[in-house]
């Protein structure tokens, strides 16, 4: 009986503790932030918190999930249509939504092969280079999106659009640069900075492309604790030290 007794209250215990214990909370990001929301969710973890729940892909993917019900406490995309898209079909929590972050669009080269460009009107692209021009899918997945608008206001577009290789989120058109498949590739600054294998051609000038701009929401029906995560992203020192790191810029942060 005493045994039984014991055993009872030791169960007891553990299904109190399991009952206040805190849920993780579930990110779905950008796929350009997986180095730096990984390392904060380290850094949460670290504060007592469990380690949140990270879904990383295109926004273009992520948002759909979404959309679908997936069990998603935050979103965080990498450019404002797919945050627009959420958000017209009531799938946020208004008055969540926040811009987090800026970044800067690049043209990288395989390490040591890049080719003499000139980021104008009036220079050939096309026949500065053999091969095709690796990005995400145009129209679909943002880094491509902002890359279309860049060749477009450079007037690139029109003679590139047939060697575009567009893929699924950002850190697949980096790494078909990287293993040189593609002798050219548009992707994020913060994207190329992370890559021994790759080099910065150029930046896109400012002007040839919308802002590249990060913003985060809370997902209806999202669990409490991934407002708290979002808090501590928005607010941390912490957090604001590690995306920097990155490359990525803040608010109140000129651009690169």
């Amino acid at each position: 009986m005493r045994l039984q007794n014991r055993l009872l209250s030791l169960l007891l215990l553990i299904c109190s503790a399991t009952a206040g214990a805190a849920d993780p909370a579930r990110i779905y990001a950008a796929a350009s932030l997986t180095n730096a929301v990984t390392d904060i969710g380290a850094a949460w973890e670290k504060t007592g918190q469990p380690a949140p729940v990270l879904v990383f892909g295109a926004s273009s993917a992520l948002a759909k999930q979404v959309e679908a019900g997936a069990p998603a406490d935050v979103f965080m995309s990498a450019d404002l249509n797919w945050m627009d898209y959420l958000e017209q079909r009531k799938s946020l929590v208004p008055g969540s939504r926040s811009s987090l972050l800026g970044n800067t669009l690049v043209l990288i080269a395989p390490k040591g092969r890049s080719p003499e460009v000139r980021m104008e009107r009036g220079f050939d692209l096309a026949a500065a280079f053999k091969g095709k021009l690796c990005t995400g899918e145009p129209g679909v997945v943002p880094v491509g999106i902002y890359a279309k608008e860049a060749l477009s206001s450079l007037s690139w577009w029109d003679k590139l659009s047939g060697r575009i290789v567009g893929t699924d989120d950002v850190r697949t058109a980096l790494s078909f640069v990287e293993r040189g498949e593609c002798p050219l590739g548009i992707v994020y600054a913060t994207d190329a900075a992370i890559s021994s294998k790759v080099e910065v051609v150029a930046s896109f000038p400012a002007g040839s492309h919308k802002p590249v701009v990060y913003p985060a929401a809370l997902v209806k029906g999202g669990r409490a604790e991934g407002g708290e995560f979002l808090q501590y992203v928005r607010s941390s020192p912490e957090a604001a030290a590690i995306f920097r790191k990155y490359g990525f810029t803040l608010p109140d942060s000129p651009r690169p």
